[in-house]
C-alpha cells in the first residue's frame, strides 16, 4: 500500500525523453541569448523550441536567508548559462537528481518567433515536501510548439518552506509557514518583469499545478497580494483546505522541535545552521509520528493569508479571472491501494476528522449500493480530500464574480496496479501530452491524452477549453453543474454531465 505521505507525484510519472526530429537524427541545437531585465541569459533551440533551463528567480535561500521570506533575485552581470537543470529542493526522497536549498529556479520553455505569446506557469506536486520541476513530464516542449510559454517553477519544501519558525526563533522569522507561497509569487513577479524579453505577454499568465501544486494554486487564489501576478488558473485535484489556523501551526513546530532536539541534542537556535540533511531527517521522523495527515502547511497569518482561502475567494479575490477545475474519479486508489482492508483513518484524511468523515461515509452504501466496500470507500476518500475541496473552489469562484469550467476523468488503464481506476495523477500524462506507454491501451490513453491537452491549450490562450472530438464545454454555474467528464465509462469518449454525483456532494454539503 502506498500512503499519501510516502506518495510522491513525480515518482509514480513514468519519465519521457524529449523528442528528436525523428527516430534516428539528433537533435538541432543552437545558442539562443535573451536579455532581460535581471540580466542575460544564455540558452538553446532545441528543433524549434528554445529553452532555458535554471534560471534564478529569487536569491538563494542559504546561510544567513535560511527560513527568511524569499528575496527578489539581484540582476547580474555578463551572460548566465541557463542550458543546464539547478538542483531539486531539499527533500527526503532519494532523487537521482541533485538536491540542495539553493533551489529557487524556473525552466522556460518558448516559442521560435516574436509573440506575445501565453504564459503557462506550472507548480508541480509532491504533498508540500516532494518532487521537482524539471521532471520530464512537465518538459513544454508540445506547449511551445503551440504557441504557449510554458514555465516549470521549483519552491521550497518541506519545514523550509511549510513550518512556522516564528514560534522558536522569534518575529524575524513571522510568516515562514508560507514560504513556499512567497516563493511561487517571487517566481510570478519575475515573469511579469521579465517574460516580455522571451516574448511573453505580461497580461495572458495562467498558473496551475497537480495536487500540491493545484492546491497552492487554489490557495494563491484567495491571497489578495498575489491576484495581479496571473489572470487565470488551473487546478488538477486541488483545493483550497490545505492551510493551518495559527494556533494549530504552533502545535505543529513544536511537534518538530521536540524530534530536532531528541535527533540532534542541540538547543532549537542550531537549526538556523544544521546542515539541511539532518533537518530532512528530523522532518521525516516526525511527519511519520505525527497523528495528522500532511501536517506541513501553509498558515493563515491574517494578513498575507487572511482568512480560509475559499472564504476570501467567494469575497471577490478572484472576480473577472477564468477557471479550469477538475480531479479524477478514483483518486485515492493510489494512496489506499485498489483493495483496502480498513476503514478510513486519520493519517488518509486531509481536510475533516475522522469522525466527520464516518457519519459521510455510512451512507455511502444507500448512494452507490452497486459499488464494492473498496471502491465506495476510495470514492469517499477522493471526494474528502480532492472532489469536494475542489468544488469549494469552483462555487466560491463563481460566488465572487468568476468563471469556471469543471472536468472529471474517468478514464482507467486497463492494465497495471490500478486497472479500473482513474487514480490521481493519471491526468497529468495527458495534459502534458505524455501518456504512460507501457500499458494495455495505450493508443486510447494517447488519444485522449490529445484532446486534453488541446483543451487545456485552448483554455491558456483565452479561449474556450475545446478539441476536435470533445462535446462543446460549457461554462459551470451551481444550478446545472456542467461537468466534461473526459473518457466516459473508461473509453476515449467524453461528454457533458449535468450535476454528477447530485446524491454524493448533497451528502458532504449536508455534513460540513
Amino acid at each position: 500500500m502506498i500512503t499519501r505521505r510516502r506518495f510522491l507525484v513525480n515518482g509514480s510519472l513514468a519519465a519521457f525523453a524529449p523528442r528528436t526530429s525523428s527516430l534516428f537524427a539528433a537533435p538541432v541545437v543552437t545558442p539562443v541569448v535573451v536579455r532581460a531585465p535581471s540580466g542575460a541569459l544564455r540558452g538553446e533551440s532545441v528543433n524549434g523550441v528554445v529553452v532555458f533551463r535554471g534560471v534564478p528567480y529569487a536569491e538563494p535561500p542559504v546561510g544567513p536567508l535560511r527560513f527568511l521570506p524569499t528575496e527578489k533575485i539581484t540582476p547580474w552581470k555578463g551572460e548566465r548559462d541557463a542550458t543546464k537543470f539547478s538542483a531539486a529542493p531539499m527533500q527526503h526522497k532519494l532523487l537521482e537528481v541533485p538536491h540542495s536549498e539553493d533551489c529557487l529556479y524556473l525552466n522556460i520553455w518558448v516559442p521560435e518567433g516574436s509573440g506575445p505569446f501565453p504564459v503557462f506557469v506550472w507548480i508541480h506536486g509532491g504533498g508540500f515536501t516532494d518532487g521537482y520541476a524539471f521532471e520530464p513530464m512537465y518538459y513544454g516542449t508540445d506547449f511551445a510548439r503551440e504557441g504557449i510559454i510554458s514555465i516549470s517553477v521549483e519552491y521550497r519544501l518541506g519545514v523550509f518552506g511549510f513550518l512556522d519558525f516564528e514560534h522558536l526563533l522569534g518575529e524575524q522569522y513571522a510568516g515562514t509557514a508560507n514560504n513556499g507561497l512567497h516563493d511561487v509569487m517571487t517566481a510570478l513577479s519575475w515573469i511579469q518583469e521579465n517574460i516580455g524579453a522571451f516574448g511573453g505577454d505580461p497580461a495572458r499568465v495562467t498558473v496551475g499545478g497537480e495536487s500540491a501544486g493545484a492546491k497552492l494554486t487554489d490557495i494563491l487564489m484567495g491571497i489578495p497580494s498575489a491576484q495581479p501576478l496571473f489572470h487565470q488558473m488551473i487546478s488538477e485535484s486541488g483545493g483550497a483546505e490545505r492551510v493551518w489556523a495559527r494556533a494549530a501551526s504552533a502545535g505543529i513546530t513544536k511537534g518538530f522541535a521536540d524530534i530536532w532536539q531528541k535527533q540532534s541534542g542541540d538547543a532549537i537556535a542550531s537549526v538556523k545552521t544544521a546542515a539541511g540533511a539532518s533537518l530532512i531527517q528530523a522532518q521525516q521522523e516526525f511527519i511519520d509520528t505525527w497523528p495528522q495527515h500532511f501536517p506541513l502547511r501553509a498558515e493563515i497569518d491574517g494578513s498575507f493569508i487572511p482568512r480560509l482561502p475559499v472564504e476570501t475567494i467567494a469575497g471577490g479575490s478572484t472576480r473577472g479571472k477564468r477557471l479550469l477545475i477538475g480531479t479524477n474519479r478514483e483518486e485515492s486508489a493510489i494512496f489506499i491501494g485498489p483493495h483496502p482492508a480498513k476503514d478510513a483513518t486519520a493519517i488518509q484524511l486531509g481536510n475533516t476528522s475522522v469522525a466527520k468523515f464516518d457519519a459521510v461515509y455510512q451512507k455511502y452504501k444507500e448512494i452507490y449500493p452497486q459499488l464494492s466496500v473498496e471502491q465506495r470507500r476510495i470514492r469517499a476518500v477522493t471526494a474528502e480530500e480532492y472532489w469536494i475541496p475542489s468544488i469549494r473552489v469552483a462555487e466560491a469562484h463563481l460566488k465572487g464574480g468568476g468563471s469556471a469550467y469543471v472536468y472529471e476523468l474517468e478514464f482507467a488503464e486497463t492494465s497495471g496496479k490500478f486497472a479500473g481506476d482513474a487514480y490521481h495523477s493519471l491526468d497529468v500524462g495527458m495534459v502534458w501530452n505524455h501518456p504512460h506507454k507501457q500499458v494495455a491501451d495505450a493508443g486510447s490513453e494517447a488519444a485522449l491524452g490529445k484532446q486534453m491537452h488541446a483543451a487545456w491549450a485552448a483554455f491558456i490562450r483565452g479561449e474556450t477549453p475545446a478539441a476536435p472530438g470533445l462535446p462543446a464545454w460549457p461554462q459551470y454555474d451551481e444550478q446545472n453543474r456542467s461537468t466534461m467528464i473526459f473518457g466516459y465509462k473508461a473509453s476515449t469518449e467524453s461528454r457533458v454531465e449535468q450535476g454528477p454525483q447530485a446524491a454524493e456532494l448533497a451528502l458532504w454539503k449536508e455534513t460540513l
